[in-house]
């Protein structure tokens, strides 16, 4: 199988909700459409942070029809269709792949904590039942399982697993993971802060929350270091870095979310367990927007 060139800019698109909690699919629609003409080379759709625990099937399926729509054939669309649970990640998979996405982006599974041969087994399951390319997603802070190097290098030799979301904050795996794994197994960073750090040990980009806001800039310090521009991309970097963090001063999403309804981009709340932003929380992040010009 050709790798897939996803892009180096992709945006994990939160998912826009009604006052109500219902999924705003004509607000999605539109939040892609934006992202896309803001930089993005692609959008991951019912990731983590869009909030994917808590939608329901069908939601992700209309979900998935409605972005390929909106931006298909103009950027790249990955589907968030991994789980804890290896069958109904087969079964997602095969909804996501009817509605005409790119690729796969399939989390650890988290909360069960399978030994690494489970994992290895899990992500092969599901690749053996698409043609479509998949990038792994390791955050083992969120899954408390990481996907340890020798599993990584297995399961880079599959055809259509072709690249990994690497969020364990860990360089060093990063670093190893381009030693072992072939040259055209691609490697984002799953953390904005991380992005110039990850490029610098053979990353591709980032999949990114801070794009939401600040797409352009991103894309201009991704191509600045690719370009061999370092300095410049570092000083972008440094300009961002205060929205980096700010965008996690308590739970993904609830901090984008809450950053995208201040500048107007109108996204709605969240979804329990997880809650609104405090007023607090609300005035740092607007202090940082402001900061940046966005607010």
């Amino acid at each position: 199988m050709a790798r897939l060139n996803f892009g180096r800019l992709l945006t994990a698109m939160v998912t826009p909700m009604t006052d109500q909690g219902a999924v705003d699919f004509q607000a999605a629609a539109a939040l892609a459409e934006k992202l896309v003409a803001t930089g993005s080379d692609g959008i991951v759709v019912s990731g983590t942070t869009g909030e994917s625990p808590t939608l329901s099937t069908e939601e992700k399926e209309e979900l998935f029809h409605v972005v390929v729509e909106a931006v298909g054939g103009k950027a790249s669309v990955v589907a968030g269709t991994g789980s804890y649970n290896t069958q109904a990640s087969i079964q997602l998979t095969d909804i996501a792949q009817r509605a005409g996405v790119d690729g796969l982006l399939l989390v650890t599974p988290y909360y069960n904590k399978p030994p690494q041969e489970g994992l290895y087994q899990h992500f092969r399951a599901i690749a053996q039942s698409t043609s479509l390319p998949i990038l792994l997603y390791n955050i083992p802070g969120r899954t408390n399982v990481n996907i340890e190097l020798n599993t990584m290098v297995r399961l880079a030799e599959i055809e259509n697993i072709v690249g990994v979301k690497e969020a364990s904050g860990n360089l060093n795996q990063v670093a190893a993971i381009r030693s072992l794994c072939p040259s055209n197994f691609l490697i984002y960073s799953g953390d904005d802060s991380l992005t110039l750090p990850t490029m610098s040990l053979g990353g591709v980009g980032v999949i990114s929350v801070a794009a939401h806001l600040v797409g352009r800039r991103l894309k201009e310090m991704i191509e600045a270091f690719a370009q061999g521009k370092v300095e410049l991309a570092e000083e972008i970097n440094s300009e961002l870095m205060p929205l980096f963090k700010a965008l996690f001063l308590t739970t993904n999403p609830i901090p984008v979310k809450a950053a995208l309804n201040m500048v107007g981009q109108q996204v709605g709340g969240v979804r329990l367990p997880l809650v609104d932003a405090t007023e607090d929380e609300k005035k740092q992040l607007r202090g940082t927007l402001e900061q940046l010009g966005l607010a």
